[in-house]
């Protein structure tokens, strides 16, 4: 019920990052090539970066040991390991931006997306109506 609860009250921006998710996961898995080096490569990147913006964003106080200060840390470090795969993935693959010249992999990334944008959408609804009284 939590994890309802969390994508119906999902904010915009944060629905936002789901869809890049989505997006990431849909057309990797499309493209995976399973050499070390391009997950080493990212990992490093990750690494780096993550680490840069972490210290970007972190308080001179010290860091939080939120749940929430967790997960942003979480996507600090994931968002450029995500871009640097991506990008070595999709070299040379006919992408335009981010968006794949096969007709087929662009529809099921657009549909990933719409799919669960509307998912959440029911969800949002669903808590509004509610239970009928007797349930």
């Amino acid at each position: 019920m939590r994890l309802l609860h969390y994508f119906a009250t999902l904010p915009a921006g944060k629905t936002v990052l789901w869809c890049y998710l989505l997006w990431y996961l849909v057309n990797v898995s499309a493209l995976f090539d399973p050499s070390p080096a391009i997950w080493l490569n990212s990992a490093g990147i990750s690494l780096v970066i993550g680490l840069a913006l972490r210290l970007s964003v972190s308080s001179a106080t010290g860091t939080a040991t939120s749940s929430a200060a967790r997960w942003q840390t979480f996507r600090l470090f994931m968002m450029p390991f995500g871009v640097s795969s991506f990008a070595t993935l999709i070299k040379g693959k006919g992408y335009v931006l981010v968006f794949p010249s096969d007709p087929w992999l662009l529809g099921a990334s657009v549909s990933a997306c719409v799919a669960f944008v509307l998912g959440c959408q029911v969800l949002r609804l669903a808590a509004r109506v509610g239970p009928s009284p007797g349930r």
